[in-house]
């Protein structure tokens, strides 16, 4: 025992033993009834870590390090998702480099020093070796953060989400997923993302406010101008028909007629549906393919054809679509979509078709979660899995497996039905990007060089995984890459989710150790955040259905978000966040887990300062007690059998309960109780039991042993109970007296004793009582009382402890009655 403890260094020594010891390391011999089997997130690399990740990942390792003191067998593996667009644009923005397929390899490329204005072009290889690169260089960085925060993962365990065994359990799935049906390749009006070039599912959607313009522009009809107020005028030349609600008396002569479209004149019908707006605008709107998601409604269910103008780079194509004149249209090809908005107002003032000036207006608009520019809607082929967006069936299935697991807290199982019962599509899960899962099938070209996609050629399982970019398909040879008669490759990778929603079976090795995957599948635990319930947790439970007919996890756990100061969400775009490392080398990882220790699961939680000074004061605390009770000599032996002063017996006791009631809180996911209930014993016992067996316990004989016994008992199970939130203070205190580490020391039982914890709590009011008064007679504590009158009902309680009180006091005389109610009157010289 160190003659003045202290919490700097800690977590250098202890992180380094308990790798060096393997401490956290799974026992794999354990049958699964033994196993807690945590489903980790993995967070993404290519971004920074901030309080709000320290916060949700300190809550399930308190769960882990409870379930391992319980006697299970805890796989709690950790991940890195480095695979994705977040990545691809770090790498652009670190490098100064841009991808460009058509470019060769070049082996001897080296990055610029510092990026330059304009980005340098290289192939796709290059730039994935880049992704690589880089992606390691973050990886250390959050490898030191997690360990810094005491996270007890299997480090053994650590899984990347773009290495050669996830991209293999990926494509194994999407093939087995292609093989049932539950995967297809459709082409469809899709949203777009014109700044990443690739398409973007639903759940990577956000409403943005967006300024604009309503525009009041006039088509021809028979008897006279129809006027049509949208935001979108360059959409003009996609227009296939107009719609008004079935029920608007003011359309009803023009349905079932057409008009003429202005500048361009082509004819459109006038058509009524359910879900145009009677009062938006003039209450009838322009179809377009498409402006927005609406317009592909309207287009799927009339029934309507095609007339797309906008590009995959944002920019209206170069050739007007089939049916429209290329006059006035080669005023607008080639421009952005801001340039030909604004062309197009121009030639409708010019040709008396805008009536008046455009009308300023905010509205949501959709973005891609991570764009900074509005999505298009264009028409692409892409991959899909089906999610019961379009199979009500389906729906329902998926709405009863969100059922099975249990839910903490139980309301956020409402976010999870929510999304499935608003979903409008299928999951999209192809991306036109570079640094990703590539999806695992070739295309048979036919004699004119034409890919047949309706037989896609795909691999045996064993050979996974593949690049079809560079592997060739069974039964073919590379020169007949690209050349009729020959095949191609599918050009596209999978989206991140598609991957990330197998974290169950990447981290269980499915596929590659079926003993590791049988001993921890499904899990125990999936710990996340709320927000993404609609991707990780939901796609997840996807992939789960279809493979296993089962849940990937029987216990769900949600995070809620970090507050600042001011109670607004952090978020890096705010300029609110607090990065974790200065924290944790400022007030000490104890300090930082108690803070997150205090916020419950799915309760948005104020980032506060005075939080880890409590807990760091909490830390030195428990540093503090301990140096004192195993400063106390000690006698022969240490069975509870020597514990036999009341007050001891008492404070026993009511550890006992403590024990109870923290022990029902952990196996109810509520750590924030449990912490609660140790710290409030814990500061009593402080306070009030150690200063009242303190004198005592430096004497000799058997009441000092007692004292002796009763402290010693209490701090192995004090160290025990603080363990999951304090792993560092504890360890070091456990280091000092007993063998082995305390975070495979069992959780504490519950012995009740013959002890009256009511002992303890009169006795300790009682000093209470008399420290008042000393207090308010402004003198020391310790100042002689002369004598002491304690009257009330519990005399007898306080009979069995007087001495200690008397002596804890400075009580000369000690004079107790019996009376209605507790009453303490302390005589002072």
């Amino acid at each position: 025992m160190p003659e003045k403890p202290t919490l700097d260094g800690l977590e250098q020594v202890w992180v380094a033993r308990w790798e060096d010891e393997g401490v956290y390391r799974f026992d794999r011999s354990k049958p699964r009834e033994q196993v807690y089997a945590i489903d980790t997130p993995p967070p993404t690399v290519s971004g920074s870590l901030h309080v709000g990740h320290v916060f949700s990942f300190t809550h399930t390792d308190i769960m882990a390090r409870y379930q391992r003191m319980t006697g299970k067998a805890v796989f709690y593996p950790i991940g890195w998702d480095d695979n994705g667009l977040p990545t691809e644009r770090r790498v652009q923005n670190v490098y100064g480099v841009r991808c460009d397929p058509s470019l060769p390899y070049d082996p001897d490329f080296v990055p610029p020093e510092k990026p330059g204005k304009r980005e340098v072009s290289i192939s796709r290889r290059n730039f994935v070796e880049l992704c690589h690169r880089l992606t390691a260089i973050d990886e250390q960085a959050f490898e030191e953060v997690w360990r810094r925060v005491g996270l007890s993962v299997d480090w053994s365990l650590l899984y990347t989400t773009i290495s050669d065994q996830s991209r293999a359990v990926s494509q194994r799935a999407f093939l087995r997923n292609l093989r049932r049906g539950e995967a297809y390749l459709a082409e469809a009006p899709t949203l777009w993302d014109v700044s990443f070039r690739t398409a973007v599912a639903q759940a990577e959607l956000e409403d943005r406010e967006w300024p604009g313009a309503f525009h009041r522009i006039s088509f021809y009809g028979e008897k006279g101008p129809v006027w049509v107020e949208t935001t979108r005028p360059e959409l003009i030349p996609a227009c296939v028909a107009l719609v008004a609600h079935p029920d608007d008396e003011r359309y009803q002569d023009l349905f079932g007629t057409s008009v003429l479209t202005p500048l361009f004149g082509v004819e459109v019908p006038v058509l009524a549906h359910r879900l145009a707006e009677p009062d938006k605008g003039t209450g009838i709107a322009m179809i377009c393919t498409f402006g927005d998601v609406t317009d592909v409604t309207w287009w799927r269910e009339l029934h309507l054809p095609t007339r797309p103008v906008i590009g995959w780079d944002g920019r209206l194509l170069p050739e007007p679509p089939e049916g429209v004149e290329e006059e006035p249209y080669k005023e607008l090809a080639g421009k952005t979509v801001h340039s030909a908005r604004e062309r197009i107002v121009e030639l409708l003032r010019e040709a008396g078709d805008l009536g008046g000036e455009p009308r300023p207006v905010s509205r949501p608009v959709k973005f891609y979660e991570r764009g900074d520019k509005p999505l298009e809607i264009v028409t692409t082929r892409q991959w899909y899995i089906r999610n019961g967006g379009r199979d009500a069936e389906l729906r329902r299935l998926l709405l009863e497996r969100g059922r099975e697991p249990a839910w903490h807290p139980a309301h956020m199982r409402v976010r999870y039905d929510n999304w499935v019962e608003g979903l409008a599509g299928d999951w999209l899960i192809s991306r036109q990007r570079f640094f990703g899962v590539p999806i695992p099938v070739w295309y048979a070209l036919d004699d004119s060089g034409q890919p047949l996609h309706d037989k896609p050629i795909v691999p045996s399982e064993d050979v996974l995984p593949i690049d079809p970019s560079s592997d060739t398909p069974p039964g073919y040879t590379e020169d007949q890459r690209g050349v009729p008669g020959g095949f191609m490759a599918d050009p596209d990778v999978m989206d991140t989710w598609a991957t990330s929603s197998l974290t169950p079976q990447i981290a269980g090795r499915w596929g590659t150790d079926d003993d590791l995957f049988q001993r921890t599948y499904p899990a125990d635990l999936r710990p996340q955040a709320h927000e993404i319930i609609r991707t990780w947790l939901f796609s997840t439970m996807v992939r789960s259905h279809y493979e296993f007919g089962t849940p990937p996890w029987s216990n769900v756990a949600i995070s809620g978000w970090i507050l600042d100061p001011d109670r607004k969400k952090m978020s890096k775009s705010k300029g609110n966040v607090v990065t974790p490392l200065d924290l944790l080398k400022q007030h000490g990882s104890d300090a930082v887990r108690y803070w997150a220790a205090n916020g419950r699961y799915g309760v948005d939680t104020a980032f506060d300062v005075g939080q880890l000074k409590i807990g760091r004061r909490l830390a030195i605390k428990i540093l503090n007690a301990s140096r004192f009770v195993l400063g106390l000599a000690e006698s022969d032996g240490q069975g509870s059998d020597r514990v036999t002063e009341p007050l001891d017996l008492s404070m026993l006791a009511a550890l006992s309960d403590v024990v109870r009631e923290a022990g029902e809180a952990f196996a109810a996911y509520d750590h924030t109780r449990a912490l609660e209930a140790v710290e409030r014993f814990f500061w009593a016992f402080c306070d009030d039991y150690l200063e009242l067996v303190k004198a005592r316990a430096y004497e000799s004989g058997p009441a000092a042993a007692s004292a002796h016994a009763a402290l010693r008992q209490a701090l192995d199970v004090l160290l025990r109970l603080f363990a999951p939130v304090l792993p560092f203070v504890t360890e070091e205190v456990w280091s000092w007296w007993r063998a082995g580490s305390v975070h495979q020391a069992a959780w504490p039982a519950v012995e009740r004793g013959t002890g009256d914890p009511a002992v303890l709590t009169v006795a300790s009011e009682v000093l209470r009582q008399v420290r008042k008064a000393k207090s308010e007679a402004k003198l020391s504590m310790r100042a002689e009382v002369s004598r002491l009158t304690v009257s009330g009902p519990e005399a007898g309680l306080v009979r069995q402890a007087q001495d200690d009180i008397c002596a804890a006091g400075h009580v000369e005389e000690f004079v107790l009655e019996y009376g209605e109610a507790l009453k303490v009157t302390a005589f002072l010289d």
